[in-house]
């Protein structure tokens, strides 16, 4: 730093001294490929996958519970956004999936293993190996990776994985040899490693578009250190200058002496064209919306519609990454499936023939009202959610199931009248009463049938309602047909 501040001296061979100071110049550095890889990452795994599936036997449902109950246990939500960050700034990523001997009953039913997963990506050290057939099926995956020893040496390993085989070798004195206990043997008769990888870098197209951004910053920021402070340009001599912060100074000079600041005639329009087209192509090229805060801060209330008109060419890159995630998570889900099947021999054949697709959401500011108004009008203006689920919707509540009960009271009591005159005393009041059993209770009640988003039934038929032809609500109250079922 000192000698950035100071002339230094040097003698060259010839006997000549130079005076010369080393000047240090602006670089500037953007971090707007993290930016644009976080933006896409958001755009693709912002939402939970969905794993949609329709069960149509009980081994079915238990196994779609043990599938969502495995993703839940292994925080699958970070662990996509964690394969989108990887495949996006590194091309490629791996998961593997393995099971601990740790007895539970988590997934439906009891079983002496649990199932995990690890990462391998190369932002971890690993650098990962697949190996394709002719048809582009994979039928093995290598990965090479380093660990220290407790002696604090690095030592070098690298595994492999087949259908049949998990490999592990050591590299020691000897070159690389089978570490003890290997090869294990695969149980599910897959592979139990799912890969990912995408042919280019996500910021590849725009790199020489950011660096000369950065230059342009580079040097407009060399530029300002030079002459963003007030310069004086004096002619003839000065004989007498005013100190810092002398009010009414008077500065001398001869005759003829003149002084003047130095100031740029006009401001850099071309610089400050070329950033903004630079930013504008960087953004459209990567299909990243522009979302900073003076982007958005002058938009106000807009529309449902409009919100996915603005938000439209992000979403069509996820559409175009499905192409990559599709197949990702669909074999996720098989080799999820094969593991179930051999956690409980029950399920095994179910395993095989149940389909369940993932589907990406991707993330989406929406008007709540908007929406709403839609599937109301939809619906012919009638609600498309219960009480209850919008109590719990909402939020505001810590016990849906107390403040549903309060409701009820109060609509008891609203609906309750005065006969005659209020007394001082006491007041007679007739309430309405609230029938104590309902059509679940009835023993008439049969062909229980159609499920809510919590997986319960909800309506039944009934013989003395239409003579059976129509459905009614297992919630509707008892009629004066009603039988308590024997188990009441």
């Amino acid at each position: 730093d000192d000698e950035a501040e100071s002339a230094q001296k040097i003698i060259t061979v010839d006997g000549e001294s130079t005076n010369y100071r080393t000047e240090k110049v602006a670089r500037i550095a953007l971090a707007i490929q993290r930016l644009i890889i976080n933006r896409a990452v958001s755009f693709c795994f912002g939402n939970p996958i969905n794993y949609n599936a329709t069960p149509s036997n009980d081994n079915e449902a238990a196994i779609v519970f043990a599938l969502n109950r495995i993703l839940y246990d292994v925080k699958s939500t970070s662990l996509n956004r964690k394969i989108g960050r990887s495949i996006f700034g590194y091309k490629e990523c791996a998961e593997y999936w393995y099971t601990v001997d740790k007895p539970n009953s988590k997934y439906g039913f009891k079983s002496k293993h649990k199932l995990r997963c690890a990462l391998f990506s190369p932002a971890y050290g690993d650098t990962l190996y697949p190996y394709f057939d002719e048809t582009g099926d994979m039928v093995a995956f290598s990965r090479s990776f380093s660990r220290k020893d407790a002696g604090g040496n690095a030592v070098d390993y690298f595994e492999t994985f087949t259908d049949k085989e998990h490999w592990l070798w050591i590299n020691g004195e000897n070159g690389y040899e089978a570490a003890p206990g290997y090869p294990k043997p695969i149980t599910i008769g897959k592979i139990p490693v799912i890969y990912g990888h995408q042919p280019k870098f996500e910021t590849e197209d725009v790199d020489k578009l950011i660096d000369r951004l950065e230059t342009l910053l580079s040097n407009f920021a060399d530029t300002n250190d030079y002459h963003a402070s007030p310069k004086i340009f004096t002619t003839g001599i000065i004989k007498g200058w005013a100190k810092k912060g002398e009010s009414g100074a008077v500065i001398e000079g001869e005759d003829g002496a003149t002084m003047q600041y130095v100031s740029w005639q006009s401001a850099p329009e071309a610089v400050k064209l070329e950033i903004e087209t630079l930013l504008k192509m960087i953004y459209t090229i990567t299909q990243t919306p522009d979302i900073s805060f003076d982007s958005v801060k002058g938009l106000g209330a807009i529309s449902g519609i409009a919100l996915k008109l603005l938000f439209m060419d992000a979403h069509l890159k996820v559409q175009d990454k499905r192409e990559i995630f599709d197949d990702y998570l669909q074999r996720r889900v098989n080799v999820i499936l094969a593991y179930i099947g051999k956690m409980n021999n029950a399920l095994e054949a179910d395993c095989e023939t149940i389909a369940i697709e993932p589907e990406i959401v991707p993330y989406m500011l929406t008007s709540e009202i908007d929406e709403l108004n839609y599937w109301l009008t939809a619906n012919g203006n009638k609600p498309v959610i219960s009480q209850e689920e919008s109590v719990e919707k909402a939020g505001l509540s810590s016990n849906v199931e107390l403040t549903m009960q309060k409701l009820k009271d109060q609509a008891t009591t609203e609906n309750s009248f005065i006969i005659g005159e209020p007394q001082l005393e006491m007041m007679k009041r007739k309430v309405i009463e609230t029938p104590k059993y309902q059509c679940r209770d009835c023993a008439h009640s049969c062909d229980w049938h159609e499920k809510n988003w919590k997986g319960e039934l909800f309506m039944c038929k009934c013989p003395f309602h239409k003579e059976g032809k129509y459905s009614k609500f297992l919630s509707d109250p008892q009629c004066e047909h009603f039988k308590l079922r024997g188990n009441g």
